[in-house]
């Protein structure tokens, strides 16, 4: 009996593999850039299963690019030094003694992370900072945030370098400033300029909810930009789900194919949304 049921599980693997073929040919080549944060972030087996992932899509030809986020890291540190964090508008403001803890949290424990996991998967990533090769220029977002900042200007081609080579980017979301400032961006909206650089096949953004809902609680898994606008407009879109969308919105009026808002806590949801004919998440193309 359980020689059969094993049986069954190869013949269901091979399966899939078969049928992941179509998209596997799609997606040669393409780029994808992926947001990281929430739940794949905080658990290690979550963070293998990721990484394994990405590791399998660059096998198979894809050129993914990571950009993560580090928020619950930069609170416990801020904690742990006793630096006071102030929010205006539920936005942290970052002042010097904050960027400090910031850029030691994001480009060091949090990026290396990462970098790590791939690389024990047999992958080959680097860790990167907006601030690196000038990737990412910024503009102050608000004066009363302090440093934190709007990407501007992105040049992808320290990216384009690393595809060539095999070599995945770890990216954290900091930039530089026109006089030599470090500001600390949205990782949702770092990634949108980065995806908006590239031109990418998909931007990913990986968070802690299903995706997009309708008034009755139902994920929509498929979206125009014009619908996304309705619904903000109309309060259907609310909360923390507004600047993902609006990321999104920007990143397809910057080129981007097509944006997922995904539930990152399901395991393998990447390859779940670009390998299999069911996908993940919702979907936002331009419209």
């Amino acid at each position: 009996m359980k020689t059969r049921e094993m049986n069954r599980d190869w013949i269901a693997t091979a399966r899939t593999l078969s049928e992941a073929l179509p998209y596997l040919q799609r997606y040669d080549g393409a780029i994808v850039v992926i947001k990281l944060g929430g739940h794949a972030m905080g658990s290690d087996e979550a963070m293998e299963t990721f990484a394994r992932d990405v590791v399998l899509m660059r096998q198979v030809g894809v050129n993914p690019v990571i950009v993560h986020g580090g928020g619950p890291m930069i609170n416990e540190m801020l904690e742990k030094l006793q630096i006071k964090s102030d929010f205006v508008n539920g936005k942290r403001v970052t002042d010097e003694a904050t960027m400090e803890v910031v850029e030691m949290v994001l480009s060091g424990r949090v990026n290396k992370r990462i970098v790590q996991a791939i690389n024990r998967q047999g992958g080959k990533a680097v860790g990167l900072s907006g601030k690196d090769a000038n990737l990412i220029t910024c503009d102050p977002a608000d004066p009363a945030l302090g440093l934190v900042g709007d990407p501007t200007e992105v040049d992808p081609s320290i990216l384009r370098t690393l595809f060539g080579d095999d070599t995945i980017p770890v990216i954290a979301p900091l930039g530089g400033g026109r006089n030599g400032e470090t500001y600390n961006i949205n990782g949702d909206t770092a990634a949108g300029a980065i995806a908006a650089a590239l031109k990418a096949d998909r931007l990913l953004l990986l968070t802690d909810v299903d995706g997009v809902k309708d008034t009755e609680g139902n994920v929509l898994t498929e979206l125009t930009a014009s619908q996304i606008h309705d619904m903000i407009r109309e309060g259907v879109i609310g909360g923390g789900m507004i600047p993902k969308t609006e990321t999104a919105l920007n990143a397809i009026e910057g080129g981007v194919r097509a944006v997922v808002i995904i539930d990152g806590r399901a395991p393998n949801a990447v390859l779940l949304e670009l390998f299999t004919e069911h996908g993940a998440g919702s979907l936002i193309r331009k419209g």
